[in-house]
């Protein structure tokens, strides 16, 4: 008897012990998945395996080879060019006391915050004023993102900005309690700021304001509230803008962490890639008319859009325009297929690997099968990339529920009744109850058919605008370190420079040699209409000139830039004021004897050299160093995307060799006839 109490008493406590130790165990578990996210997203990206499993067939040339120089070498031309923003001249600190407060709101997509960013911190130091942190409409807390990030911290890093600017402007977190609370009261001055306006309207308009009020707050929605182009007494303050775009404007460290991780993944395989950035936004193709692009629903979303500009007089022209025409005028962006195609017949192989960029690209996936089948390794930043570190890039964000409300109970009342009270039998069937409809953002847009109003923006579709502004910051990063990037557009939904000119002015100021293409959209249209019967079968006529287009544009491009998009956007195209020439650069563009070498140097005006630390070295005056066309294309790279039957191929092998020998003669000459 004895014995089974005692057995009894046993079993209690290894119950007990049993119960106890669970509960110590759901208690640490507990513990990590509420602390060590971080470490589980590390472990979770080191096992994981991507979606992105490259495909290479051959090996890459030797960097030393011409071949490699040709497509993946930098642009010699350009080699003197140095990123140079320190002032020039005498430049004052801050002063302690200023002449008051600038609190500014700014509204529109990554490009237009960043170009907005630059300008108000000129526009403060214009006025001697001090520069409260700037809200990010895109990424306030009201749009459901992580309340960890204030609204400018979601993006940028606010202590290096802070930092970065100290001999700039006075910048602080926030307004003082008292404006603060006569902020909210809606008791301060208002400016809308202008698109493009002039140093003298802040001067006559802003500044008076300032000095009677002690503050202002100022609302910029149009991507830049400061003309781009300054005059020369104020070639200090286009400096200053360089400083803020590519020096404090440092992403916050999660966005560099990230972007580091994918650069790394990038370059993993050991091969140089491709950035690609689409610009096929809704709204651009609307403003320059280019809905007859598509053929499908996409047109009407397209013409939709259209039409709410022209209501709001952001479109002067008409509703329905011929695209073909946008297209053969270069006012269309190039499609990926076209992209694919240019790219394939410049040289590259099909299993180069190209990264695409954009948030969005109009059209979905769908645009993008033609660049797949060109290309075996077209990746994006989802290929690249786990939930886990998306999760820890957004931060810790309320769990949203976007559920459909009811089905309106009064108009299917209506329609009951009138079914009701019809005619004599035999009667229509009564219409089917009404479901309550979802609209996805990025799927299926019923909304077309049945209403010209777009449905008002969810909460899910706002945090994932803000959401895109982190895709975009990454893209930016991945695109400026890019081996050579390309742009499918370079506009806008209001005809401004766009995110790849915002880029393409980045790898100017920070690598003027590296290889940046920027097609004309004009030329290249003409040059795939010459082929649309037999775009698998072109001949090497055909090949030879759009090498040479393409070839052309390194450098014809910037100085199209310097007209075009300079005027616009300053950040587009940075250059003379925020760079410098080698000192021997001079003598090197003097006895040369390419016209577009000095047509170059004369567009650029590049008359500042570089301090004497920067010359790390002579340049090379050899012919086959100063000019980065002169390169020969093996055999085996003209394949290109053309499929040819293999006795066709080795029947014209030596006609191909003795052409691209023709064809390097001819780069070597200069690379015009």
């Amino acid at each position: 008897m004895k014995g089974e109490v005692k057995m009894k008493s046993k079993m209690k406590w290894v119950g007990l012990f049993g119960l106890v130790l669970s509960a110590f165990s759901i208690f640490i578990h507990f513990l990590l998945a509420r602390f060590t996210q971080m470490g589980v997203a590390d472990y979770e990206s080191s096992v994981t395996i991507f979606s992105w499993r490259p495909i290479f067939e051959k090996p890459i040339p030797p960097t030393n080879t011409p071949s490699y120089r040709k497509l993946w070498g930098p642009v010699k031309r350009l080699e003197s060019l140095y990123p140079d923003s320190n002032p020039r001249g005498y430049y004052a600190d801050p002063v302690s006391e200023t002449n008051g407060f600038i609190f500014v709101r700014i509204q529109g997509g990554f490009h237009e915050i960043r170009n907005s960013i630059c300008d108000v911190v000129v526009v403060a130091r214009l006025l001697n004023a001090t520069l409260a942190m700037p809200e990010i409409q895109s990424t306030t807390s009201s749009k459901g993102i992580s309340s960890q990030f204030k609204s400018f911290a979601y993006l940028y890093n606010e202590e290096q900005f802070v930092l970065s600017l100290a001999k700039d402007v006075t910048v602080v977190r926030t307004l003082p309690k008292d404006l603060k609370g006569a902020r909210r009261k809606k008791e301060i001055p208002v400016f809308k700021v202008p698109y493009s306006a002039s140093p003298f309207y802040y001067f006559h308009h802003v500044l008076p304001v300032l000095k009677k009020h002690s503050v202002v707050e100022l609302v910029v929605s149009e991507g830049g509230c400061l003309k781009a182009t300054l005059p020369p007494n104020f070639e200090e303050y286009q400096r200053l803008r360089c400083r803020v775009s590519f020096h404090a404007l440092q992403f916050r460290q999660e966005v560099q962490e990230l972007s580091a991780k994918i650069l790394q993944r990038l370059r993993a395989p050991g091969r140089p890639f491709i950035a690609f950035d689409p610009g096929m936004t809704r709204e651009s193709l609307a403003y320059h008319g280019c809905a007859e692009l598509f053929q499908d629903v996409h047109t009407e979303l397209i013409q939709h859009k259209r039409s709410w500009m022209i209501k709001r007089g952001i479109v002067k022209g008409k509703l329905s325009v011929n695209s073909a025409e946008e297209r053969l005028k270069g006012s269309c962006p190039l499609m990926p297929q076209e992209i694919g195609i240019l790219l394939r017949a410049y040289g590259y192989s099909k299993d180069a690997i190209i990264y695409v960029s954009g948030g969005e690209v109009f059209g979905g996936q769908r645009t993008l099968i033609p660049l797949h089948a060109m290309f075996e390794n077209v990746i994006d930043r989802t290929s690249l990339s786990t939930p886990w570190e998306m999760i820890r890039l957004y931060g810790k964000e309320v769990n949203l529920v976007d559920t459909p409300g009811p089905p309106p109970f009064v108009e299917e009342v209506t329609k009951r009744a009138a079914w009701k009270n019809a005619g004599p039998r035999p009667r229509p069937l009564p219409p089917p109850p009404a479901r309550p409809k979802s609209y996805n953002i990025e799927g299926w847009w019923g909304w077309v058919a049945e209403s010209d109003n777009e449905p008002d923006s969810t909460v899910i579709e706002l945090r994932t605008n803000a959401h895109k502004l982190l895709w975009e910051a990454i893209d930016y990063v991945i695109c400026v370190e890019a081996d050579v990037f390309i742009p499918g557009f370079d506009r806008d939904g209001k005809g401004h420079p766009n995110f790849a000119s915002l880029v393409m002015g980045h790898r100017l100021y920070q690598s003027a040699a590296s290889k940046t293409f920027r097609p004309d959209r004009k030329e290249v249209a003409k040059l795939l209409d010459e082929i649309c019967d037999h775009r698998h079968h072109a001949n090497h006529t055909w090949l030879e000139t759009v090498r040479r287009h393409l070839t052309k544009t390194l450098l014809d491009g910037i100085i199209e830039a310097s007209n075009k998009s300079k005027p616009l956007s300053f950040l587009s195209h940075p250059v003379p004021e925020c760079s410098c020439s080698r000192r021997d650069s001079f003598e090197v563009s003097k006895n040369s004897s390419s016209p577009l070498t000095s047509q170059l140097w004369t567009a650029l005006s590049v008359a500042h050299q570089c301090p004497a630390w920067m010359d790390t070295g002579p340049i090379s005056q050899s012919k086959d160093k100063e000019n980065e066309e002169d390169v020969d294309e093996d055999d085996s790279v003209s394949e290109l995307f053309f499929k040819q039957n293999a006795e066709n191929h080795e029947g014209d092998a030596e006609v191909n060799i003795k052409e691209e020998n023709q064809f390097e003669d001819q780069e070597d000459d200069g690379g015009e006839r």
